[in-house]
């Protein structure tokens, strides 16, 4: 008869089974070629000499294996524009209303127009005849026509 396996040889068969995280992230680092030579040399070394190391090699190239097999899934050319109708169809046009002027116009366009017409119109007001943004401290005060002031 054989002898069943002891609670402590059971713990120290689960211990092994786990790979600790650190081993899979420096084979995953390994064969992706992420590692500079010393540290892949001493991958490398693991990988050939402890059973730990060695199965998380084969794990993730078998894992690998299986991804690069998988076909990535295309969506058929007319997809957008049917989901598009369908939402359209389904919001009764809420969410595709009319475009305004600035949702069609981007707004570092739009800031640029506005600060050109404020120089425009300063410069305008700057140089007109009135001085209306000057002031002219050598000249008297004139009085408001209709006040009660007289004038020389």
């Amino acid at each position: 008869m054989s002898e069943s396996p002891t609670s402590d040889e059971r713990a120290a068969d689960e211990i092994d089974d786990e790979i600790d995280d650190e081993i899979i992230v420096q084979v995953s680092d390994y064969l992706d070629g992420a590692l500079a030579e010393p540290a892949r040399a001493e991958v490398a070394r693991k990988i050939a000499e402890d059973a730990t190391w060695k199965r998380a090699h084969a794990e993730l190239t078998e894992t690998r294996r299986f991804l690069s097999g998988l076909q990535k899934a295309h969506a058929r050319p007319e997809f957008t524009a049917d989901v598009t109708s369908k939402i359209h169809e389904r919001s009764a046009g809420r969410f595709f209303g009319r475009r305004t002027f600035g949702d069609r116009v981007p707004f570092g366009v739009l800031l640029v127009v506005a600060l050109a017409g404020l120089l425009v119109i300063g410069y305008i007001l700057w140089s007109s005849s009135t001085g209306s943004l000057k002031v002219d401290h050598t000249r008297e005060p004139r009085p408001h026509p209709g006040s009660a002031a007289v004038l020389p």
